[in-house]
């Protein structure tokens, strides 16, 4: 085990949409019971691309002791999925990912994307 970043998904929060499963490419989040769960700590790499798009902000990003990452575990789990892209815009000028890069954000409780061109619009108001 080793201290590192890791999604954590607030049960209460959740409501089982699975918007998080395709944003995170480790294949490290599974819809189970009707909710989120991170299926095994050493597919998520910490990098939170799910918390942009999840509608009830139940994602967050912990540090705390998880097993390592593991890029052999990942490529294991993902050679087993079907292929899947959810296009995402900014939740501001409406850009596609396609057209400029986007970032997860959290903005008044709520998850979303902004584009590198309203970021700073975003931060400085």
């Amino acid at each position: 085990m080793t201290i590192r970043n890791i999604v954590k998904i607030d049960e209460e929060k959740c409501n089982g949409c699975g918007l998080c499963v395709i944003p995170c490419a480790e294949g490290a989040i599974e819809i189970i019971n009707g909710k989120a769960k991170v299926i095994r700590e050493e597919l998520c790499d910490g990098a939170g691309f799910c918390l942009g798009v999840c509608p009830t902000g139940a994602l967050t990003i912990e540090k705390r002791e998880a097993a390592p990452f593991s890029e052999k575990a990942v490529a294991e789990v993902v050679s087993d999925r079907e292929e899947a892209h959810m296009i995402q815009r900014c939740f501001s000028c409406n850009s596609e990912e396609g057209e400029i890069a986007l970032f997860p954000c959290r903005l008044k409780g709520k998850s979303l994307w902004v584009c590198a061109k309203c970021l700073p619009k975003l931060i400085h108001g």
